[in-house]
């Protein structure tokens, strides 16, 4: 059987970083809801709204590049972002500050995936000649800045997790 070509294997490429950005999206939205009313919530709404317009913009480059999404990948995104919800987080019907700082993580990650994912779709505008490695580049920015402001944000919420939460403890025995 012989190998599939650059162009499959780049629709397969970009429909997985579809799924992982279909998944970012909702991760990103339910922690933005979740930290509504904490100082972390309006930096995760903004935060939000960015990774769903950069998962639209994968969406438009797919398409200038002829690449249909494709819809099982995107339902398979959603169902991992469900099934990460079902997590140990030390409380069994309410939310635990854990979770806050490990969806930071996640999200985090996914972010810096999808960084690396605008990095290699730049390498292949430059070699067709596309007019959107500009475009590219600024995603490219923006998904680093994302990564910082998550970083910012993941070790705030350690330190009042881990340090902050344990002074209390102590103070109150």
């Amino acid at each position: 059987m012989e190998a599939p070509g650059p162009q499959p294997l780049l629709g397969i490429y970009l429909n997985d970083h579809l799924a992982g950005a279909t998944g970012g999206v909702q991760l990103a939205r339910r922690l933005a809801r979740a930290e509504r009313n904490s100082p972390l919530g309006p930096t995760l709404a903004r935060l939000a709204d960015e990774v769903a317009e950069d998962r639209q913009g994968l969406l438009e480059l797919m398409a200038e590049f002829g690449i249909p999404a494709r819809q099982y990948k995107v339902a398979a995104g959603w169902v991992a972002e469900r099934v990460g919800r079902l997590k140990l987080n030390g409380r069994l019907v309410s939310r635990s500050p854990l979770s806050t700082l490990l969806e930071l993580e996640l999200l985090r990650l996914g972010v810096e995936g999808k960084a690396a994912g605008w990095k290699t779709l730049k390498v292949v505008a430059a070699a067709r000649g596309s007019a959107s490695v500009e475009r590219l580049d600024g995603l490219i920015g923006r998904a680093l800045e994302q990564s910082q402001t998550l970083e910012d944000l993941r070790v705030r919420t350690a330190a009042d997790v881990f340090v902050l939460s344990t002074a209390r403890v102590k103070g109150n025995s």
